[in-house]
């Protein structure tokens, strides 16, 4: 598939297990871009569009917990199709910079490694649904499981269908996100996520300003 023409924005994801972090990380960065003028624009997976957020309530309804794994992937990949074609590209081609809080990732990690479905699969539906396109940088927020549970005992809005699963679930998602990320290091890059917010959007500061400066070097060159 040919890759999609786009601007000169950039296009930044957060993955990471539930309670990890990443959604407040998000919208920190998101102010941090804008400050620097870079006209960010903060989505959510799955979400983003009017869509994309009908599905998303049907996947992570509690009411709906006999869905299929493979009915959960399909329903992914639609809202994400949906995200990308209506929302990411066009913001993209228009200049604007993208944080998006998940993407397609989180399919590989959720669906394969905690499902058990067929990676090559994910992966298939995974280029067709973004139309070829990938994120510049990926911030992978690393908790153990045991962090993440802790904190979602405390949480007292009500967890949602994939958030009620077993702990060994979430177990099976974060050894998922470490292997996705030993195998695209140039991409994927990993912050600790096991202190408060402010160090740890330090470390992801340091990520991003390093980016940052590599791609600002590669234009000047």
């Amino acid at each position: 598939m040919r890759k999609p023409p786009r601007g000169a924005g950039l296009f930044i994801t957060f993955e990471g297990i539930d309670f990890c972090g990443k959604t407040t990380q998000a919208r920190i960065l998101a102010s941090y871009l804008k400050g620097k003028g870079y006209n960010p624009l903060l989505i959510r997976e799955p979400g983003g569009d009017r869509i994309s957020e009908k599905i998303r309530k049907i996947l992570l309804s509690e009411k709906n917990a006999n869905m299929t794994p493979l009915t959960e992937l399909l329903l992914y990949e639609a809202s994400r199709a949906q995200l990308t074609q209506k929302v990411i590209l066009p913001a993209l081609q228009e200049g604007r910079s993208i944080i998006c809080d998940r993407y397609y990732d989180s399919t590989l990690a959720y669906q394969s490694y905690g499902r058990g479905l067929d990676k090559r699969i994910i992966r298939w539906l995974n280029q067709i649904a973004t139309y070829g396109l990938s994120p510049d940088l990926t911030i992978l927020i690393d908790v153990p499981v045991e962090v993440s549970w802790k904190r979602r005992e405390k949480e007292k809005r009500k967890k949602d269908r994939l958030e009620k699963e077993k702990i060994e679930f979430h177990r099976k998602i974060r050894q998922g996100y470490l292997k996705i990320s030993r195998q695209n290091q140039k991409r994927m890059k990993v912050v600790d996520g096991t202190e408060d917010i402010d160090k740890t959007w330090q470390r992801v500061k340091r990520v991003v300003d390093s980016y940052l400066i590599k791609s600002y070097s590669l234009v000047k060159e």
